[in-house]
């Protein structure tokens, strides 16, 4: 992998680097600057001083005080236009902030409020940013992206602004969907900002709305058609060649047949992703596995309808296939087993009008008769009702971007078909949803089937968020702040570790609650307490969460809770003198167990032993309240670390 560009490679090392900006130039550098950050000594070296006000505020004091400016915003697009400005005048705060707090932010950053954004782009903007294309450029296009603001450009994420979101044709306003894009790309994956650009094909606009109002800022012409459009996207992805080789292009909200012909046009040409097909379809493929698991079935048993045969639609389609084909499942099986249905009813090989991406999808003749639809005869396609009645799914999933799709008839034709339905309602942003969760609940009467886990199979936008997240991971290479790269780790490599510290070494299993963050650390106490957990570790002080301290709410604190507690033992060891065999202590004046000062808390004390390289629990100390299950430990925090004591 190519280094970053100078002076960023530095910079992102933690190396002193020369930056060739001083004074006011340098504070409207947006990569660079820190704002009210500089040192003293950095004020003095760039021409700085009298610039700012007195104070030097710390990374974690610009974030707090961006806090309180957003959180006093009532509105979610005002929310947006805070940070976008924040974005544009200071790009490492910006990140910072949005990685920090992105449960909080990415509802605002991206979807749904970009959707908004889109619709009142031309009345919000305050600054530019990325490039913009029309048809009056295709001659020059090479030009265009050198006059753009970094030199060596690796992602591209590039629209035509046609489909956006659930909200079709929405003109320039499709750029905030690229810039939305490439915002996660950083904060949640550590792709470096000065390696990604957001371009609009602005291939002009069909939407009277946006034509009507004088102050849009897009082209002012219909949208580019056949032939002429088709030149166009391939002199833009000439021009991507000629001027950042190997540069990979992110299609994002392409109209159907663009966004599949384009895909399957340019991706031996060029490395290329479309989001809407292959991302989507990826998380809705780990959703119905992840659903398998839960449900003790398995994929051959599925039976997948697909309201929306638009470009996510067809995607979705295309990976479920592959996956049941790998499963094993023949290709009779696998097409019966995926069910199409789209704005003119149930998508079957009888209907003359499908275009070529619809019929390699659609349900096969004797998959008709198998299910009992009247297909041959004159009228409509069957609907959505009778489709669910007859397939009996047990996967519903929605990309019509038509809100309230998934109905009450729907959703109780689901719940009647099956035990426990999978639905997933895809469409965004949330007022083009197919259905909201709570609706599906009620309808379907909360149905849980006989699982353990009480909650209903629906996938609600933060679990898909979640999913999402977890795929544009995939894409950056994650670091530890001090730099490193992060590496997976086998188990043995893990033990091997273990292994080579000395005998008798303590240690803790600490899971991070606040990490240096104001709080005054009750609410926090608290969810650990009813929790099961009986200590925490506060300022690096390990304390009994009962005793857990009052703490200032102007200063910063981090608490970890303790999950677990062990003491290194080697198998090949004796027992060491001054223990009894299952690792408590022994007083050595009279030769008795030293009784344990939480065995009111039920604790158990055990030790760990390495036996030929593997790990046996038979040692550490686990510490739990009367009555609590021990898998409250695993599940009150996501992530854990390993300290000697």
């Amino acid at each position: 992998m190519r280094p970053l560009p100078s002076p960023y490679d530095d910079i992102a090392a933690g190396r002193p680097a020369s930056i060739a900006l001083a004074g006011p130039a340098l504070l409207g550098s947006r990569l660079l600057t820190k704002d009210l950050a500089f040192p003293t000594s950095e004020r003095d070296a760039f021409r700085l001083r009298g610039l700012l006000p007195d104070r030097v505020l710390t990374i974690e004091d610009q974030v707090e005080l961006e806090l309180e400016h957003l959180r006093r915003k009532d509105d979610a697009l005002e929310a947006y236009i805070g940070l976008a400005a924040l974005q544009d005048r200071n790009a490492t705060l910006f990140y910072r902030l949005l990685a920090d707090h992105l449960a909080e932010f990415l509802p605002i950053v991206y979807t749904p409020t970009v959707g908004r954004a889109c619709m009142e782009f031309s009345h919000i903007i305050r600054r530019t940013r990325g490039v913009w294309i029309t048809p009056a450029d295709r001659d020059r296009i090479p030009t265009l992206l050198r006059q753009g603001p970094y030199d060596d450009v690796r992602l591209i994420v590039v629209t035509d602004n046609e489909r956006i979101l659930g909200l079709g044709d929405r003109g320039a306003g499709g750029m905030a969907i690229p810039i939305g894009k490439l915002a996660l790309y950083t904060a949640a994956c550590g792709i470096h900002p000065a390696l990604t650009l957001p371009v609009s094909l602005d291939v002009g606009t069909d939407n009277p709305t946006l034509t009507a109002d004088p102050l849009y800022l897009g082209y002012r012409a219909p949208c580019l058609r056949g032939p002429e459009y088709d030149a166009l996207v391939e002199a833009f992805v000439e021009g991507v060649a000629e001027v950042w080789p190997g540069c990979v292009i992110q299609w994002e909200d392409f109209k159907q047949g663009n966004a599949l012909r384009i895909l399957d046009r340019y991706r031996a040409r060029a490395p290329s992703f479309n989001d809407d097909v292959q991302g989507t379809a990826a998380v809705v493929v780990a959703g119905i596995l992840a659903a398998v698991r839960a449900l003790g079935t398995t994929l051959a048993e599925v039976r997948v309808v697909l309201v929306g045969a638009g470009a996510a639609g067809i995607g979705i389609a295309r990976l479920i296939r592959l996956a049941m084909l790998e499963s094993g499942m023949d290709e009779a099986g696998m097409r019966r087993a995926i069910v199409l249905v789209d704005s003119q009813g149930l998508v079957d090989d009888g209907r003359p009008d499908l275009d070529e991406t619809k019929r390699e999808l659609a349900l096969p003749a004797a998959a008709t008769v198998k299910y009992g639809f009247a297909v041959d005869g004159p009228g409509p396609s069957p609907g959505l009702v009778e489709t669910i009645e007859r397939v009996r799914p047990t996967v519903l999933v929605g990309t019509t971007g038509v809100g309230g799709t998934f109905d009450e008839r729907v959703i109780r034709a689901m719940a009647g078909g099956t035990k426990r339905p999978v639905i997933l309602p895809l469409s965004n942003p949330t007022s083009m949803a197919e259905a909201t969760p709570i609706d599906v609940l009620r309808w379907s009467d909360g149905q849980k089937g006989a699982s353990r886990n009480p909650r209903s199979t629906v996938g609600t936008v933060t679990e898909i968020y979640d999913h999402l997240r977890l795929l544009f991971a995939r894409i950056g290479v994650p670091h530890c702040p001090d730099g490193h790269a992060i590496e997976r780790q086998s188990v043995q490599q893990i033990v091997d570790q273990v292994l080579a510290l000395p005998e008798g070494t303590r240690l803790l299993v600490l899971g991070p609650l606040i990490k240096d963050r104001k709080t005054e650390g009750d609410r926090v106490f608290d969810g650990a307490r009813r929790q099961g957990f009986v200590r925490v570790r506060v300022d690096g002080e390990m304390v009994d969460i009962a005793d857990a301290p009052k703490l200032d709410k102007y200063k910063r604190h981090t608490i970890e809770v303790v999950v677990d507690r062990y003491i290194v033992r080697h198998a090949e060891a004796p027992d060491g003198a001054g223990r009894a065999p299952d690792g408590r202590p022994i007083d050595p004046a009279t030769g008795t167990v030293i009784p344990d000062p939480d065995a009111d808390l039920h604790s158990c004390t055990e030790q760990v032993t390495f036996t030929d390289g593997r790990i046996v629990l038979t040692g550490g100390r686990v510490r739990r309240r009367p009555g609590k299950h021990a898998d409250y430990l695993l599940r009150y925090t996501r992530d854990f670390h390993l300290y000697a004591a």
